[in-house]
């Protein structure tokens, strides 16, 4: 394939992405659109089989030092060495869910003037080392939305308002070339796409979003991830769009409903319902110490949000490799109160 014919760049930043790498690239060459498409990878110091499991894929494989890994900074290092008129962004550890991910995702751009990228969806697949509880259940078909905005008519938006039109993910986005050389990514430890889309929108550009361009994606999460990731996620929305999350209890009925919906999944084992049930506990109590943690700081000021988000989440959270979530899910690990995160 000739530079000429590449029309889609595809940009993943991997270390340590061997329990996931060949699931990601395989579904990436059953695509429709692979004859027009290159892959770009971009290493960052990994020390288990990434790089040979590269080699054995139509790849071009770049390196940097881990030490300068950032989720901007590096995703605009990939995006030079494209040399398709759009760039997709996504992640080591996604697949799309059919051969049609790069073709929906093509399309998007033909259904509004002035597009500047399009988003997909990312689901959970249905299986039994994933939560269930958050598996991919659809209800209605999949509709495209737009949002293109006049940059005044843009910060006139509620903050929540804001949040909806500015809910992009790279780890399942195309977006134009020549954008992305107009609007780089930032230089931030995470939410690179989230602040691209806030200029991208208030620039006049058109995004848009295609839900049935999707990927399956899933983290593992132990009590450190979720809390560290609840309180990111909280602290970006606030600093990007101003967004304060309501506070949400744990009420009787959300109680009942999660017990339902993992006491009638099947295949699950007895054993398996009861986990998923102590994680998911889990998972919710991690989240209000997250939200507890960032009110008191912001209560203190901006400086104190600061702070705090730089000591739990400097280095963005990583979610657990496979092999480790199971050994976590045998003891005790995954279900225990992690005291360096409780309030003085």
């Amino acid at each position: 394939m000739t530079d000429k014919d590449v029309l889609i760049s595809i940009v993943i930043p991997v270390k340590n992405a061997e329990p996931w790498l060949h699931d990601c690239l395989r579904g990436i060459q059953e695509q429709t659109l692979f004859s027009q498409t290159e892959i770009v990878l971009l290493d960052s110091g990994s020390t288990d089989n990434t790089l040979e499991i590269a080699k054995t894929y139509p790849v071009r494989l770049y390196s940097i030092r881990p030490e300068d890994f950032n989720h901007g900074l590096t995703r605009n290092v990939g995006v030079k060495y494209c040399k398709g008129k759009y760039v997709v962004m996504t992640v080591q550890d996604a697949k799309p869910t059919d051969s049609y991910w790069l073709q929906k995702l093509l399309d998007g751009f033909s259904v509004g003037d002035n597009v500047a990228g399009v988003c997909g969806q990312q689901v959970v697949p249905k299986d039994r080392d994933k939560n269930p509880v958050d598996w991919f259940r659809p209800v209605d078909e999949p509709k495209t939305k737009l949002y293109a905005f006049k940059a005044e008519d843009f910060d006139a938006l509620s903050p929540a308002e804001k949040k909806a039109a500015c809910s992009w993910d790279d780890v399942n986005a195309m977006y134009k070339r020549e954008v992305m050389d107009e609007i780089p990514f930032r230089k931030i430890s995470y939410g690179e796409d989230v602040i691209w889309a806030r200029e991208a929108l208030r620039k006049g550009y058109t995004l848009v979003y295609q839900p049935s361009a999707r990927v399956y994606h899933y983290h593992n999460e132990n009590v450190d991830y979720m809390f560290r990731r609840s309180l990111t996620v909280m602290y970006l929305w606030y600093k990007s769009v101003g967004f304060l999350y309501p506070k949400e209890p744990l009420s009787l009925r959300s109680v009942l409903s999660m017990m339902k919906t993992i006491a009638i999944t099947k295949p699950l084992s007895t054993a398996e319902k009861y986990k998923w049930m102590a994680y998911n506990f889990q998972r919710h109590r991690s989240s209000q110490r997250a939200y507890q943690a960032f009110f008191a700081a912001l209560a203190q000021g901006e400086e104190s949000l600061d702070e705090l988000h730089e000591k739990y989440c400097g280095k963005p959270p990583v979610p657990l490799k496979p092999t480790s979530f199971e050994k976590a899910s045998a003891g005790e690990k995954i279900f225990a109160k992690n005291e360096s995160f409780n309030e003085d």
